[in-house]
């Protein structure tokens, strides 16, 4: 069995009609690319950001300029016209998580991936909010999103935690902190092992500038060690993205001794062997 979760049915970056890419015929695509690359479990969780109804969770600038969905007809579309399982991706924003768990009860997922992309109004991975130009340094960015990553897993509404490495994702070309990043990883381990949240391992950090999986390799032992179930996902935007660069994924799954990936339906998980 391989999965893959984590996936857009429209571009990211930039504008994209809700209608042109929510049809039918753009969801075959990706289910035919994942039949190409032997993905049993095809998914797809587009950005809670979308959708006009998280402006009732946060006013970020971003969210601003991209909630112009209605979530009620994205959930429809999946369920009447597509055979995906339906996902959502969601943003852990502290302070504003009752309004994030109204907001998740309204509809019934498949399954729901928790993500950090901002830090305060400070984006991880977006150069125009680029948190780096806050003047915080690199320690204080990598133990807030640590510590925000423990208490994502703690709050219990998310099934899996998405690229859990994410301020990684610039590399070197951003500040980079001094001490073993295990000491980082540190300290959301306690709140994630108590979760039982399902770990993403994502190769869409391959396609970004630090050109690397996420997670990185100490960080999944430590995972390993814990017992979290380990979802498989490549954050991909395209039908081309689809699947990408498994074969990397699945070596180091291998190397740490993961032999069964998370499988969800109705926001319950199961284990299945690594196909």
């Amino acid at each position: 069995m391989l999965t893959d979760y984590h996936v857009h049915l429209r571009p990211d970056g930039g504008p994209s009609a809700f209608a042109d890419f929510m049809t039918p015929g753009n969801a075959e695509r990706y289910r035919e690319a994942a039949t190409e690359r032997g993905i049993q479990e095809l998914g797809v969780a587009e950005h809670v950001y979308r959708f006009t109804a998280a402006l009732d969770v946060w006013q970020h600038p971003l969210w601003q300029q991209y909630a112009v969905d209605d979530l009620d007809a994205y959930v429809a579309f999946v369920r009447e016209e597509t055979d995906l399982k339906l996902g959502i991706e969601a943003d852990f924003i502290p302070g504003r998580e009752d309004r994030m768990r109204s907001l998740l009860e309204q509809h019934e997922w498949d399954y729901v991936v928790g993500s950090i992309h901002f830090l305060a109004e400070g984006a991880l991975d977006y150069d125009k909010y680029d948190v780096w130009n806050s003047g915080r340094s690199p320690d204080h960015v990598w133990r807030t999103y640590f510590t925000w990553l423990g208490e994502l897993a703690a709050t219990g509404m998310y099934d899996i935690l998405a690229h859990p490495d994410l301020v990684k994702h610039w590399g070197r070309e951003r500040p980079w902190p001094d001490k073993d990043l295990r000491y980082y990883y540190d300290l959301a381990m306690e709140q994630i092992a108590d979760s039982g949240i399902a770990i993403e391992v994502s190769t869409a950090g391959l396609r970004k500038p630090v050109g690397e999986l996420y997670p990185d390799r100490a960080f999944l032992e430590m995972v390993v060690d814990a017992g979290n179930p380990i979802a498989l996902s490549s954050d991909a935007h395209t039908p081309e993205d689809l699947g990408y660069a498994y074969d990397q994924a699945l070596e180091l799954l291998e190397a740490v001794g993961v032999t069964e990936l998370a499988v969800f339906e109705g926001r319950q998980v199961r284990l299945e062997p690594i196909g």
